[in-house]
């Protein structure tokens, strides 16, 4: 048996079980879908592009390859990243 306490700005009727069971996989599904793909595929935490827009801009480039792939049908990140050599597929999403 596993016992987690969670502070919330709910009130009872709000915060049930199920209220908050939901709300805890919508953050992982976040987590999963974005921020680990995002560290893990891309390795974001260990760039070290640290001053001025560059931090910003490659997250953007980032996010703008993500999208691309996920618009492309492809489930699998890392694999479409190893993929890039086939442009073909994976910009056609855009017309490219």
């Amino acid at each position: 048996k596993e016992i987690i306490h969670g502070i919330v700005s709910l009130d009872a009727g709000q915060a049930g079980p199920e209220h908050l069971n939901h709300y805890a996989r919508g953050h992982w599904t976040v987590e999963n879908s974005l921020h680990w793909t995002r560290d893990v595929t891309f390795h974001e935490d260990t760039s070290q592009l640290r001053t001025g827009t560059a931090p910003r801009n490659m997250a953007a480039f980032r996010n703008l390859a993500l999208n691309t792939f996920r618009l492309a049908g492809r489930a699998n990140i890392a694999h479409a990243r190893r993929d890039l050599h086939d442009r073909t597929d994976t910009f056609a999403v855009y017309g490219i």
